[in-house]
């Protein structure tokens, strides 16, 4: 074995623990090791079970030997955005205003997926209050911050995740995705991360924001992503909204790029300005994509930025949110956050309809788009990772997170699948990450995409300063 066990991928930890070259025991103690050696230095944790962590190893060790493994994750290190139920333990979303108290003996769906499969569950992951902005600090758990730099932001709301899985504590994670959540912190951190179609991954407790919010996996590459979307898709009563499993996903990653009519749009028609080097980096992964037999043309999709629609949509599900709590719980919420719930206090029945409708015809939009090509692809940010502990980067005139995400939120009001790659690093050393985006539906598409750019070499990045 030449590479450490925190280096290796989901996929190799299986292999080797079928050879009996390693253990779910071995591996679990050094992500266990990397956790208490980087925790100190990106606080990407809200909580770790040593002892629950090595007793589910344990029991997945005697389960390979006698050949018996659980399911298709059995003995796999695992983590979980603190705002997705895990049993055992309160899920306490970044806030102060959630008590710890009670039985806390439910899974979320995927969650509960994960755990049917004989996953490892070494802890939850960091997330801003509710998962309400694209970074990740909060009144309960401090500023998360990023495996190249730790001076800047990992992203949010999934950052404790997309630094987790970068320095090596687990090689799947599982995030929530609302306006970019898995996205933007994967881009910062230099990892994959996919939005499946909205009702892919069944949700419970549903999101206060609606039908905006998907679950999706965190991982090193996109073929882990395949394999922790094959267990956590599905049907699952709680959410009536599921779509049933995603079928054939893993089997089609390597049919390839080849014939793919793709679109590239560097900046939505020159609405977005884009720093040179992120641009840069994406315009290779396109060439890459080209270079595989994909036929490229520079088009934009024909829709403006749904920025309004959007806060009215996102506002309104924060301040419904809060509604239940008191003058002096108010005053314990994320400043932002209690600027944003009153401003969807005000937000009418009429004004909700209206962004309603600018909704589904963004919707519209894109789905004849999507007639003309496969897939779209866009720089997943215009921007690198930033300095920690701020919304916003200094003197960009943003007000708010949305105003430097303008690539990844418009995909959440369509509820397409959305995908995020690596493709290289600015002249900082900081990852940039390419977007793939395709029809409803179309998430074995996407994930080909990404994986054919993985097989190719073009998402290979340098491992992060802080990961050893």
């Amino acid at each position: 074995m030449t590479d450490p066990l925190t280096d290796l991928t989901a996929r190799q930890l299986l292999a080797g623990y079928d050879k009996g070259d390693f253990t779910p025991v071995d591996a679990t103690r050094a992500a266990l090791e990397r956790i208490e050696a980087v925790q100190p230095l990106v606080n990407a944790f809200t909580r770790v079970d040593a002892d629950e962590a090595l007793a589910q190893a344990e029991a997945s060790a005697e389960r390979w030997r006698r050949k018996e493994p659980q399911g298709r994750l059995d003995g796999v290190p695992v983590t979980v955005k603190d705002v997705l139920l895990q049993r055992g333990g309160p899920t306490l979303r970044g806030s102060k205003t959630v008590r710890t108290q009670g039985s806390w003996h439910e899974d979320a769906p995927s969650v509960a997926r994960m755990r049917a499969h004989g996953a490892v569950f070494l802890g939850k992951t960091t997330t801003p209050e509710f998962g309400w902005k694209g970074v990740t600090d909060s009144p309960r758990h401090g500023v998360t911050r990023n495996p190249y730099d730790p001076a800047r932001t990992s992203g949010g709301s999934s950052g404790g995740s997309a630094a987790a899985v970068a320095l090596g504590a687990g090689p799947l994670s599982i995030g929530t995705d609302g306006g970019g959540s898995v996205r933007i912190p994967a881009s910062f951190c230099g990892i994959f991360a996919l939005k499946p179609t909205y009702g892919r991954v069944p949700m419970y407790p549903s999101s206060p924001f609606g039908t905006l919010a998907h679950a999706g996996p965190m991982t090193r590459d996109a073929a882990d992503a395949a394999l922790l979307l094959d267990v956590v898709s599905g049907e699952d009563w709680r959410d009536w909204s599921h779509l049933g499993p995603a079928t054939g996903v893993r089997q089609s990653l390597a049919e390839g790029v080849k014939g793919l009519r793709i679109a590239y749009s560097p900046s939505f028609g020159g609405q977005v300005a884009v720093r040179p080097g992120v641009a840069a980096a994406v315009r290779r992964a396109v060439g890459s994509l080209a270079d595989l037999g994909a036929y490229i043309e520079e088009s934009d999709p024909d829709i403006a930025d749904p920025v309004e629609a959007f806060h009215t949509l996102w506002f309104s599900g924060a301040a419904r949110l809060v509604q239940h709590l008191g003058p002096e719980q108010r005053e314990q919420l994320d400043p932002g956050l209690r600027e944003i719930c009153a401003i969807g206090a005000r937000r009418s029945a009429l004004d909700y309809l209206a962004a309603v409708d600018a909704r589904m015809e963004l919707g519209r939009r894109m789905g004849r788009f999507h007639v003309s090509y496969d897939l779209l692809v866009t720089p997943t940010l215009p921007i690198t990772a930033f300095e920690a502990g701020v919304e916003t980067p200094a003197r960009s005139g943003h007000r708010r997170w949305t105003g430097w995400t303008p690539f990844t939120y418009p995909f959440n009001m369509t509820q397409q699948p959305a995908a995020t790659v690596p493709c290289g690093v600015d002249e900082s050393g900081l990852p940039v990450g390419v977007q793939l985006i395709g029809a409803r539906h179309a998430d074995a598409l996407v994930l080909r995409a990404a994986h054919a750019l993985y097989e190719s070499g073009a998402a290979r990045l340098p491992r992060p300063r802080l990961g050893g």
